[in-house]
């Protein structure tokens, strides 16, 4: 047992989905946070009673408007990796790769962190907004995303394809 004392830690379990499209190019998730950017594979956080594919349909249904099948896993976290928001919290992500089912229908951007006047707003009120876009598979590697765990996906996903 630990010491008495100190809080006890948690996981936060994280289910990301690897959506590349018919013309090679990789989904992505710019997402700006507390005065942070950060750019991620899209997805989120598990809820009680919710299976891991189960949480990534409801993620890309509620972020994007868009119905996903969730294919073949590509990995989960095999390191111990902290929390950037929580240094309590044990962070644990899930990744599979998804197609969607139907037209991506939120705007895509070309660069990177282009946050309309509605998504500003949003970050004015939650201190958190977020945008898509698809980067070409020849531009895309580790260096395209900024968690550690992403890196280490995006390598596998590179090695793999």
């Amino acid at each position: 047992m630990g010491n008495q004392n100190s809080p006890p830690g948690s996981f936060n379990i994280r289910v990301y989905g690897v959506l590349v499209n018919e013309q090679k190019q990789v989904l992505v998730s710019d997402e700006y946070i507390r005065g942070n950017y950060y750019t991620k594979f899209p997805g989120g956080g598990l809820e009680l009673g919710e299976g891991t594919r189960d949480c990534l349909k409801r993620e890309f249904k509620e972020e994007m408007n868009l119905e996903v099948e969730i294919g073949e896993h590509l990995y989960t976290t095999d390191f111990y990796q902290e929390s950037a928001f929580n240094p309590a919290h044990q962070i644990i992500s899930i990744y599979y790769l998804v197609n969607a089912l139907e037209e991506i229908t939120v705007p895509l951007r070309a660069k990177e962190f282009d946050f309309d006047e509605q998504q500003m707003e949003v970050y004015n009120k939650t201190r958190m907004t977020e945008t898509f876009r698809f980067i070409d598979w020849d531009n895309f590697s580790a260096e395209s995303v900024t968690l550690p765990i992403d890196k280490i996906v995006a390598f596998m996903l590179k090695a793999k394809f």
